[in-house]
């Protein structure tokens, strides 16, 4: 996704962020609106290693809130392709279960664009 020059007031990420998808954009505009604080991208979590200990899968969700202390992941695509992103969170919550992660589905960030009236042209 080609980068805007984008200034954000609440993100507290070290590395400008660099959306993946413009679903993605939206929501931390919509964060950044309400002034709260967030990070992009800011952790990978180990899922599967082999037996030489090299990572095999990885889940690296899209937004961090700190002062919730709360994991964001957000999937846009198809319902019957979510199957494989559940298994991912499913499998980060067995590890690390004092992590907290949220998933937001496709019908969950269409409800946001409804009620905020994001702008995804």
């Amino acid at each position: 996704m080609g980068q805007e020059a984008l200034v954000f007031q609440a993100y507290c990420g070290e590395e400008p962020p660099r959306f993946m998808n413009r679903a993605e954009l939206e929501v931390a505009r919509l964060l950044d609106f309400y002034g709260i604080p967030w990070q992009y991208e800011p952790r990978s979590f180990v899922l599967e290693e082999d037996e030489d200990g090299r990572v095999r899968e990885a889940a690296r969700p899209d937004f961090y809130l700190p002062e919730q202390d709360l994991y964001l992941e957000l999937t846009t695509m198809k319902q019957s392709l979510v199957t494989r992103k559940n298994r991912k969170i499913r499998k980060l919550r067995e590890r690390y279960p004092d992590v907290r992660i949220k998933l937001f589905y496709k019908r969950d960030f269409e409800r946001l664009v409804q009620k905020y009236g994001f702008d995804l042209g």
